[in-house]
């Protein structure tokens, strides 16, 4: 059973460096993914010398190279973040708020490794 911890997590007290790096590890194999897909795209489009405005499937492929490119650069930004978060393991503010200097409750690191705030801080930002 798991002992409740009274400050920040510790990547030597658990295995939070490496649940990170393993996501960091897959977030880099689908940007890989993606960006393969995404030349895919790119070059059947190039291939076919139809544009998206008269070809019937042009609309089809305008919109998936959007979506990927869209899903692209959301991998990309996560990315950042892991490293920001591994980071943080290594100068050993991690599982602090950046806001308040609290500690950030292991159930919200659980579920939310990256996160930079606490439940407090968190909720007083601006809904997307």
């Amino acid at each position: 059973m798991r002992q409740p911890m009274s400050g920040p997590r510790s990547v030597r007290d658990d295995s939070t460096g490496d649940r990170l790096q393993t996501e960091r590890t897959e977030t880099v194999r689908r940007i890989a993914s993606l960006e393969s897909e995404l030349d895919g795209i790119i070059e059947s489009a190039l291939l076919s010398n139809n544009d998206d405005e008269h070809d019937p499937d042009g609309a089809t492929t305008g919109y998936e190279r959007a979506k990927t490119t869209a899903m692209l650069q959301q991998a990309r930004l996560r990315l950042v973040e892991i490293d920001q978060a591994i980071e943080r393991t290594t100068d050993g503010s991690y599982g602090r708020c950046n806001h308040c200097g609290s500690a950030i409750g292991e159930e919200r690191l659980d579920a939310i490794p990256t996160t930079t705030r606490c439940a407090a801080c968190a909720s007083l930002l601006p809904k997307n």
